[in-house]
């Protein structure tokens, strides 16, 4: 049985939480500002540097936003 992935608060301004799923490849993202839930089509290689990036929303900007295809996940 897979084991679930882990919902992380994220020490940003920005970006509240973060989930990745490596069996779907999918990182979501939650936004402060909006508190609206975004996922994105991903891959671990940018998901572990994502992780250890001291600036998260930068890092976000620079290498995940206009890179990767999302959906916003509207609420039920």
């Amino acid at each position: 049985m897979a084991k679930s992935p882990s919902l992380v608060a994220v020490p940003s301004t920005s970006i509240s939480k973060s989930q990745y799923d490596p069996e779907t490849r999918i990182l979501s993202v939650w936004f402060v500002g909006s508190g609206r839930r975004y996922d994105y089509e991903e891959t671990k290689e940018t998901y572990a540097p994502f992780r250890a990036a001291f600036a998260k929303g930068r890092f976000f900007n620079d290498h995940i936003r206009s890179r990767f295809r999302y959906r916003l996940i509207m609420p039920n």
